[in-house]
């Protein structure tokens, strides 16, 4: 196995290498879960990469979603360039899977426009874990959802040795088996061509444009060659090589058999029922559909949607969990579950939402009852397969803290920066407290957030602030997309000092101009004012040297002494670090338009790898298909825009506007 081996820079510093020698003994020493208390800008990710380094197992990094997914992987791409990292995403991340609504009777269809793209980096992802043991793969939530089986994915892979001796027909048979298709005019991936003497086979996962060329001499292979398909330069001679399936649901003929057996017995009794209960359409749509997806998967080996039919195929009983990402890593490898307080109860609500849209389907007669098989894992059966876990979190929820026996704090910042000075006010005259507060930060040119419960009165007091001739704006769900990129833009330059808004504590918000907060209804019961939440508010203020937040209550709730008293243990540490080490904070003081320069071309660096999956999925040329871009990248636009990450949002709008003055709307 080639070592896993950080490549920075830098070396770690303030208290992350004690995090990292805490955290890696506690892996090998084998500690089922661990904590990595991260606070923001400390380097939760660097150290994340050393603690791989020094375990050097297998790595499954988890996120929440797909664009913070494609930050971590671009770091840990650049953290690790001589080891495989891969991006593992589902078609749910972009798209809008298969449903049916009953009360408009509509049907929704799987979009499979950029199923190829995705496919790619799905399957690359399961080859490296096949083929080497240094493999990184950062997840989203999908890993948990039903693929194909990795021992059929393995035993079906086809292996070619100098001096074997091969029937071409034969090979041939076996790629289409393992869903490659032939084309002797154009090699492109997941295709392979027969000329004479001549095989060259285009694998369907690899990521630069790499092909195998296997020369023949007579029946005996003379030589296997690595060579580029768009100039036909050989890269490389080897002396074997291994070809992966093109798809992760691939089945041998004869398991094939007897899988559609058994889909035709359920298919029969399903329809039998559906008629039964006096639903004739509903029962003639399944028999139909079904019957066509067993001819295509007899002549073909595949149908539409065959992942739907993955229990009778793999013969497991209902209800059994099916193979997931999980299924494709060794026994020994560690799991880092990023923004744990998110990710862990997002991944303990898929199973239901999942069942829900699937129970619609089969009720109106478009899928079979095994296709509830077909299937995100359940919180239990993910935790079951976890071998070892460290949660990756600035506030970690009291479940991870609980079963954890080690939680390791990382909160000194390389910058010096501390958290913020937190107080609690009297919510009777807070407005004019507001007001004097707001003043003294403009007098300073620096920023202030002002964070409301609803939208009416965020824009109630905007309206009030402005009336006392103070520069001051909002946002809330209801402002255009682009006028939201352009008002944090603004705040920041200075063309206005107030923004009111309900959520601001979203990933991506960098504001290091802002050094007041005022959190106002701090004591109100609910997600808005819970300790996660205040916490992660109170870290937006932990920018800048002069941070402070004010809460305004009448009363001290728990979720305020808990994040108050969380901040003020931070902040202590922080300054008897600071004090040891000579260190005085001190706010990032560039140019504001070199900020704007410089954070722009890191969201955009961000974004590219996602962005790449829609752009290498459609023809730019096919008017339909730029449509379908284009729509493609706005709806990225507005989730980023939802997210409240404006930065990622304008890459993307300036993306569509190039593309549209290059190739015509």
């Amino acid at each position: 196995m080639r070592p896993f081996k950080v490549e920075a820079p830098y070396e770690p510093s303030g208290d992350q290498p004690e995090a990292i020698a805490a955290l890696s003994k506690g892996f090998l020493a084998g500690d089922k879960y661990q904590t990595l208390k991260g606070v923001t800008g400390s380097g939760k990710t660097f150290a994340m990469a050393k603690i791989v380094e020094a375990v050097q197992r297998p790595t499954l990094v988890i996120s929440h979603n797909k664009t913070l997914a494609a930050q971590l992987y671009r770091e840990f791409k650049s953290f690790f360039p001589n080891n495989a990292v891969e991006y593992f995403v589902s078609y749910y991340d972009y798209y809008q899977p298969e449903a049916y609504v009953p009360a408009r009777d509509l049907y929704i269809e799987k979009d499979a426009s950029i199923n190829d793209e995705i496919d790619r980096m799905r399957l690359a992802a399961t080859y490296a874990l096949m083929e080497r043991r240094d493999v990184i793969v950062v997840a989203t939530v999908s890993c948990i959802y039903g693929l194909g089986m990795p021992d059929l994915y393995k035993e079906m892979r086809i292996h070619i040795e100098k001096g074997q001796v091969l029937d071409t027909n034969k090979l041939a048979s076996q790629l289409v088996s393992l869903q490659y298709e032939r084309n002797d005019m154009v090699l492109d991936r997941g295709k392979f061509r027969l000329r004479g003497d001549l095989i060259e086979i285009y694998p369907a996962y690899m990521e630069t444009d790499e092909a195998y060329r296997i020369e023949l001499d007579f029946d005996e292979v003379v030589s296997i060659r690595r060579f580029h398909t768009i100039d036909g330069h050989i890269i490389e001679e080897l002396d074997e090589t291994t070809i992966y399936p093109a798809k992760h649901f691939v089945v041998p003929q004869e398991m094939l058999k007897n899988a559609t057996d058994r889909i035709r017995e359920e298919m029969i009794e399903q329809v039998a029922a559906l008629q039964n209960a006096g639903k004739i359409l509903e029962a003639e749509r399944l028999k139909t559909r079904t019957t066509c997806d067993i001819e295509m998967l007899l002549e073909m080996g595949r149908c539409p949607g065959i992942e739907n039919y993955s229990g009778p195929i793999s013969g497991r009983k209902s209800g059994e969990p099916p193979a997931t990402l999980l299924h494709y890593f060794p026994d020994d490898f560690l799991c880092l579950i990023d923004e744990s307080h998110v990710t862990v109860s997002q991944i303990g609500a898929m199973y239901e939402g999942d069942r829900s849209r699937k129970q619609n389907l089969i009720d109106f007669g478009f899928r079979l009852p095994s296709a509830l098989d077909n299937r995100p894992l359940k919180i239990d059966e993910f935790e079951k397969k976890m071998n070892q876990v460290i949660y990756v979190s600035a506030t970690p929820n009291d479940l991870e803290k609980k079963r954890s026996t080690r939680i390791v704090e990382q909160l000194i910042r390389p910058t010096g920066l501390l958290d913020p000075i937190v107080e609690v006010r009297q919510t009777e005259g807070q407005m004019e407290d507001i007001y004097r507060e707001v003043q003294e930060r403009i007098s300073k040119n620096e920023r202030s957030l002002i964070l409301t419960l609803t939208k009416k009165m965020a824009e109630d007091l905007t309206d009030y602030l402005t009336d006392l001739n103070l520069r001051v704006k909002y946002i809330h769900s209801e402002v255009e997309t682009i006028e939201r990129v352009e008002i944090l833009k603004g705040l920041r330059s200075g063309e206005f000092d107030i923004l009111v808004g309900i959520n601001l504590l979203r990933e991506g918000i960098d504001l290091p101009e802002v050094s007041f907060i005022g959190i106002l209804d701090a004591d109100k019961i609910g997600f808005l004012r819970s300790t996660t939440s205040l916490i992660q508010i109170i870290g937006r203020a932990a920018r800048n040297a002069n941070g402070k937040v004010v809460m305004y209550a009448d009363r001290m709730s728990p979720a305020m002494k808990e994040a108050i008293d969380e901040t003020k243990h931070r902040r202590e540490v922080q300054s008897a670090y600071n004090e040891k080490h000579g260190i005085t904070p001190k706010t990032v003081s560039k140019a504001i338009d070199d900020m704007l320069v410089r954070e722009k071309q890191e969201k955009e660096a961000d974004a590219a790898t996602e962005m790449s999956v829609l752009l290498n999925s459609f023809n730019m040329f096919n008017p339909k298909e730029r449509k379908k871009l284009y729509r493609a990248l706005e709806n990225q636009m507005n989730e980023h825009a939802e997210r409240l990450e404006f930065e990622l949002a304008a890459s993307i709008r300036d993306k569509i506007l190039a593309l549209k003055e290059q190739y015509g709307e």
